[in-house]
Protein backbone atom coordinates (compact mmCIF):
# COMPACT_ATOMS: atom_id res chain seq x y z
CA UNK A 1 0.00 0.00 0.00
CA UNK A 2 0.98 3.60 -0.53
CA UNK A 3 2.15 5.78 2.06
CA UNK A 4 -0.90 7.59 2.02
CA UNK A 5 -2.14 8.55 5.51
CA UNK A 6 -5.42 10.36 4.46
CA UNK A 7 -7.40 10.93 1.04
CA UNK A 8 -9.72 13.33 1.67
CA UNK A 9 -13.11 12.87 -0.51
CA UNK A 10 -15.37 15.54 -1.66
CA UNK A 11 -18.64 14.84 -2.96
CA UNK A 12 -21.19 17.19 -4.60
CA UNK A 13 -23.38 18.34 -7.23
CA UNK A 14 -23.09 21.97 -8.87
CA UNK A 15 -22.01 23.85 -5.78
CA UNK A 16 -19.31 26.30 -7.99
CA UNK A 17 -19.47 28.63 -5.11
CA UNK A 18 -18.19 26.36 -2.41
CA UNK A 19 -15.98 23.70 -3.86
CA UNK A 20 -13.09 26.16 -4.28
CA UNK A 21 -13.43 27.06 -0.07
CA UNK A 22 -13.95 23.26 0.68
CA UNK A 23 -10.70 22.16 -1.26
CA UNK A 24 -8.29 24.74 -0.07
CA UNK A 25 -9.21 23.82 3.48
CA UNK A 26 -8.71 20.10 2.46
CA UNK A 27 -5.95 20.55 1.49
CA UNK A 28 -4.10 21.94 4.59
CA UNK A 29 -4.86 18.74 5.91
CA UNK A 30 -3.77 16.48 3.29
CA UNK A 31 -2.12 16.57 -0.16
CA UNK A 32 -4.18 14.22 -1.31
CA UNK A 33 -7.78 15.41 -1.94
CA UNK A 34 -10.35 13.85 -4.48
CA UNK A 35 -13.31 15.24 -5.62
CA UNK A 36 -16.46 12.90 -7.05
CA UNK A 37 -18.77 15.00 -9.12
CA UNK A 38 -22.39 13.43 -9.15
CA UNK A 39 -23.35 15.73 -12.59
CA UNK A 40 -23.27 19.01 -12.03
CA UNK A 41 -23.70 21.25 -14.98
CA UNK A 42 -21.95 24.42 -13.61
CA UNK A 43 -18.35 25.35 -13.74
CA UNK A 44 -17.76 22.87 -10.33
CA UNK A 45 -15.17 20.06 -12.41
CA UNK A 46 -13.31 22.72 -14.18
CA UNK A 47 -13.06 24.61 -10.79
CA UNK A 48 -11.77 21.03 -8.91
CA UNK A 49 -8.85 20.58 -11.95
CA UNK A 50 -7.92 24.15 -12.03
CA UNK A 51 -7.19 23.98 -8.13
CA UNK A 52 -5.11 21.05 -8.73
CA UNK A 53 -7.41 17.93 -7.63
CA UNK A 54 -8.49 14.98 -8.92
CA UNK A 55 -12.38 14.47 -10.45
CA UNK A 56 -14.25 11.58 -10.54
CA UNK A 57 -17.79 11.02 -11.53
CA UNK A 58 -20.17 8.69 -9.88
CA UNK A 59 -24.35 8.38 -10.53
CA UNK A 60 -25.13 7.81 -7.20
CA UNK A 61 -23.90 9.23 -3.66
CA UNK A 62 -24.71 6.45 -1.69
CA UNK A 63 -21.26 5.06 0.51
CA UNK A 64 -21.40 1.99 -1.68
CA UNK A 65 -21.36 3.70 -4.80
CA UNK A 66 -18.80 6.31 -2.99
CA UNK A 67 -16.72 3.31 -2.78
CA UNK A 68 -16.50 1.60 -5.97
CA UNK A 69 -16.17 4.82 -7.65
CA UNK A 70 -13.10 5.04 -5.77
CA UNK A 71 -12.15 1.39 -6.91
CA UNK A 72 -12.82 1.94 -10.40
CA UNK A 73 -10.58 5.36 -10.53
CA UNK A 74 -6.95 3.36 -10.10
CA UNK A 75 -5.62 5.52 -7.43
CA UNK A 76 -3.68 4.35 -5.03
CA UNK A 77 -5.00 3.34 -1.93
CA UNK A 78 -4.85 5.41 1.42
CA UNK A 79 -4.81 4.42 4.67
CA UNK A 80 -7.76 6.09 5.55
CA UNK A 81 -10.11 7.87 3.76
CA UNK A 82 -12.75 11.14 4.59
CA UNK A 83 -16.10 11.62 2.55
CA UNK A 84 -17.73 14.56 3.34
CA UNK A 85 -21.19 15.92 1.32
CA UNK A 86 -21.11 19.39 0.01
CA UNK A 87 -24.10 20.68 0.18
CA UNK A 88 -26.64 23.23 1.31
CA UNK A 89 -26.91 21.30 5.02
CA UNK A 90 -23.01 21.30 5.43
CA UNK A 91 -20.80 24.36 6.55
CA UNK A 92 -17.13 24.56 6.56
CA UNK A 93 -16.65 24.98 10.57
CA UNK A 94 -17.80 21.10 10.63
CA UNK A 95 -14.66 20.23 8.72
CA UNK A 96 -12.43 20.26 11.77
CA UNK A 97 -15.23 18.19 13.82
CA UNK A 98 -14.79 15.26 10.41
CA UNK A 99 -11.29 15.50 10.17
CA UNK A 100 -10.93 14.47 14.31
CA UNK A 101 -13.55 11.51 13.24
CA UNK A 102 -11.33 10.26 10.72
CA UNK A 103 -8.43 9.98 13.72
CA UNK A 104 -10.46 7.53 15.80
CA UNK A 105 -9.28 4.50 14.10
CA UNK A 106 -12.46 3.52 13.15
CA UNK A 107 -12.77 1.10 9.97
CA UNK A 108 -16.20 2.05 9.31
CA UNK A 109 -18.13 5.26 10.36
CA UNK A 110 -20.73 6.84 8.78
CA UNK A 111 -23.03 9.34 9.71
CA UNK A 112 -26.46 9.63 8.05
CA UNK A 113 -28.72 11.83 7.06
CA UNK A 114 -32.02 12.68 8.49
CA UNK A 115 -35.02 12.11 6.23
CA UNK A 116 -37.55 14.56 4.81
CA UNK A 117 -40.45 13.52 7.61
CA UNK A 118 -37.37 13.85 9.88
CA UNK A 119 -36.65 10.62 11.29
CA UNK A 120 -33.90 7.37 10.63
CA UNK A 121 -35.09 4.62 12.06
CA UNK A 122 -32.15 2.78 13.98
CA UNK A 123 -29.07 3.94 11.83
CA UNK A 124 -27.46 0.98 12.50
CA UNK A 125 -30.43 -1.26 10.41
CA UNK A 126 -30.49 1.26 7.32
CA UNK A 127 -29.27 -0.20 4.15
CA UNK A 128 -26.10 1.08 3.04
CA UNK A 129 -26.79 1.30 -0.54
CA UNK A 130 -29.90 3.62 -0.44
CA UNK A 131 -29.29 5.82 2.68
CA UNK A 132 -27.87 8.87 2.05
CA UNK A 133 -25.10 10.23 4.20
CA UNK A 134 -23.57 13.62 5.42
CA UNK A 135 -19.82 12.73 6.20
CA UNK A 136 -17.98 9.12 6.90
CA UNK A 137 -14.56 7.95 8.02
CA UNK A 138 -13.35 4.44 6.47
CA UNK A 139 -9.80 2.71 6.75
CA UNK A 140 -8.54 1.08 3.96
CA UNK A 141 -10.01 -2.62 4.93
CA UNK A 142 -13.45 -0.94 6.02
CA UNK A 143 -13.54 0.17 2.25
CA UNK A 144 -12.23 -3.21 1.02
CA UNK A 145 -15.48 -4.46 2.74
CA UNK A 146 -17.88 -1.76 1.60
CA UNK A 147 -16.81 -2.59 -2.04
CA UNK A 148 -17.63 -5.89 -1.54
CA UNK A 149 -20.77 -5.50 0.49
CA UNK A 150 -24.55 -6.07 -1.48
CA UNK A 151 -26.81 -3.32 -1.64
CA UNK A 152 -28.92 -4.59 0.90
CA UNK A 153 -26.65 -4.67 3.17
CA UNK A 154 -26.72 -2.57 6.70
CA UNK A 155 -24.01 -2.09 9.02
CA UNK A 156 -24.76 -5.63 10.49
CA UNK A 157 -24.07 -7.08 7.96
CA UNK A 158 -20.23 -5.76 7.89
CA UNK A 159 -16.91 -7.79 9.08
CA UNK A 160 -17.14 -8.67 12.75
CA UNK A 161 -13.43 -7.74 13.06
CA UNK A 162 -13.87 -4.04 11.80
CA UNK A 163 -15.20 -1.48 14.29
CA UNK A 164 -18.08 0.15 12.67
CA UNK A 165 -20.57 2.74 13.54
CA UNK A 166 -23.11 4.38 11.78
CA UNK A 167 -24.87 7.08 13.58
CA UNK A 168 -27.60 10.26 12.47
CA UNK A 169 -25.63 12.72 11.39
CA UNK A 170 -26.44 16.37 13.59
CA UNK A 171 -25.68 19.77 12.60
CA UNK A 172 -23.65 21.98 15.03
CA UNK A 173 -25.94 23.99 17.49
CA UNK A 174 -25.74 27.94 16.61
CA UNK A 175 -25.20 29.34 20.48
CA UNK A 176 -25.14 32.91 20.37
CA UNK A 177 -22.36 35.02 20.59
CA UNK A 178 -22.13 37.36 23.71
CA UNK A 179 -21.75 41.32 22.79
CA UNK A 180 -19.31 42.79 23.70
CA UNK A 181 -17.91 46.82 24.19
CA UNK A 182 -15.59 45.61 20.50
CA UNK A 183 -18.57 44.17 18.59
CA UNK A 184 -20.94 46.97 19.57
CA UNK A 185 -19.47 49.19 17.62
CA UNK A 186 -19.37 47.75 14.18
CA UNK A 187 -18.70 50.56 12.41
CA UNK A 188 -16.44 51.70 13.90
CA UNK A 189 -14.05 48.99 13.59
CA UNK A 190 -14.95 48.62 10.11
CA UNK A 191 -14.16 52.47 9.57
CA UNK A 192 -11.10 52.01 11.31
CA UNK A 193 -10.22 48.61 8.98
CA UNK A 194 -10.92 50.64 5.44
CA UNK A 195 -8.56 53.48 6.67
CA UNK A 196 -5.49 51.07 8.03
CA UNK A 197 -6.13 49.08 4.79
CA UNK A 198 -6.37 51.64 2.28
CA UNK A 199 -9.52 50.52 0.84
CA UNK A 200 -10.46 51.80 -2.57
CA UNK A 201 -14.28 52.41 -1.77
CA UNK A 202 -12.89 54.93 1.31
CA UNK A 203 -9.63 56.19 -0.62
CA UNK A 204 -11.79 56.79 -3.87
CA UNK A 205 -16.09 56.04 -2.74
CA UNK A 206 -16.28 58.49 -0.39
CA UNK A 207 -14.51 61.46 -1.33
CA UNK A 208 -15.85 60.79 -4.78
CA UNK A 209 -19.92 61.06 -3.30
CA UNK A 210 -18.89 63.97 -1.31
CA UNK A 211 -17.83 65.81 -4.51
CA UNK A 212 -20.49 64.25 -6.92
CA UNK A 213 -23.04 65.42 -4.39
CA UNK A 214 -21.62 69.18 -3.77
CA UNK A 215 -21.50 69.17 -7.54
CA UNK A 216 -25.01 68.22 -8.11
CA UNK A 217 -26.16 71.18 -5.17
CA UNK A 218 -24.24 73.83 -6.34
CA UNK A 219 -25.41 73.17 -10.70
CA UNK A 220 -28.72 74.29 -9.38
CA UNK A 221 -27.91 77.61 -7.91
CA UNK A 222 -25.39 78.57 -10.79
CA UNK A 223 -27.77 77.74 -13.10
CA UNK A 224 -29.99 80.43 -10.79
CA UNK A 225 -27.67 82.61 -9.85
CA UNK A 226 -25.47 83.52 -12.95
CA UNK A 227 -28.03 85.55 -15.87
CA UNK A 228 -25.54 86.83 -18.25
CA UNK A 229 -22.23 85.19 -19.48
CA UNK A 230 -19.26 86.45 -17.66
CA UNK A 231 -15.67 85.25 -17.07
CA UNK A 232 -16.56 84.81 -13.48
CA UNK A 233 -19.45 82.61 -14.61
CA UNK A 234 -17.95 80.48 -16.67
CA UNK A 235 -15.43 79.79 -14.13
CA UNK A 236 -18.14 78.78 -11.56
CA UNK A 237 -19.89 76.93 -14.19
CA UNK A 238 -16.76 74.85 -15.10
CA UNK A 239 -15.79 74.32 -11.62
CA UNK A 240 -18.82 72.90 -10.83
CA UNK A 241 -18.96 70.71 -14.12
CA UNK A 242 -15.47 69.24 -12.78
CA UNK A 243 -16.24 69.03 -9.21
CA UNK A 244 -19.33 66.47 -10.26
CA UNK A 245 -17.39 64.83 -12.92
CA UNK A 246 -14.12 64.28 -10.67
CA UNK A 247 -16.86 62.76 -8.10
CA UNK A 248 -18.44 60.46 -10.74
CA UNK A 249 -15.08 59.13 -11.70
CA UNK A 250 -13.99 58.56 -8.45
CA UNK A 251 -16.75 56.91 -7.41
CA UNK A 252 -16.73 54.45 -10.51
CA UNK A 253 -12.95 53.96 -9.47
CA UNK A 254 -13.73 52.79 -5.98
CA UNK A 255 -16.32 50.21 -7.55
CA UNK A 256 -13.88 48.64 -10.11
CA UNK A 257 -11.18 48.40 -7.84
CA UNK A 258 -13.77 46.94 -5.40
CA UNK A 259 -14.78 44.12 -8.07
CA UNK A 260 -10.78 43.65 -9.45
CA UNK A 261 -9.59 43.01 -5.17
CA UNK A 262 -11.93 40.54 -5.09
CA UNK A 263 -11.14 38.79 -7.87
CA UNK A 264 -7.67 38.33 -7.68
CA UNK A 265 -8.30 37.22 -3.94
CA UNK A 266 -10.24 34.12 -5.40
CA UNK A 267 -7.77 33.48 -8.32
CA UNK A 268 -5.16 33.41 -4.92
CA UNK A 269 -7.60 31.26 -2.83
CA UNK A 270 -7.33 29.16 -5.75
CA UNK A 271 -3.65 28.83 -6.53
CA UNK A 272 -2.38 28.95 -3.22
CA UNK A 273 -0.30 26.31 -2.52
CA UNK A 274 -1.18 24.19 1.02
CA UNK A 275 0.20 25.67 3.43
CA UNK A 276 0.43 22.20 5.53
CA UNK A 277 1.27 20.05 3.35
CA UNK A 278 4.38 19.29 4.38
Amino acid sequence: MANIPLRIVGIGCNIELRVVSFLTRARQATNDVVFIDLGSDDETAILVEEVGCKVLTSENSDILAVSQCLKESGLEPAENYLFIHINKQWSLREFPLHLNRSRENWDVYIGLVTTADGEVNRPSKSLLGTSNFQHASVSHQGLEELISADEDATAHDLSDQLRVRVIESTTLPSLPQRESLATASRFAQLFIWMIESRHPLFLFGIPGIVLFVLGYRLSGGVVSTFTELSTESIGVTLLTIAMTLFGLFAMMIAVILYIMGKQVEQVQAQYDEPRGGL
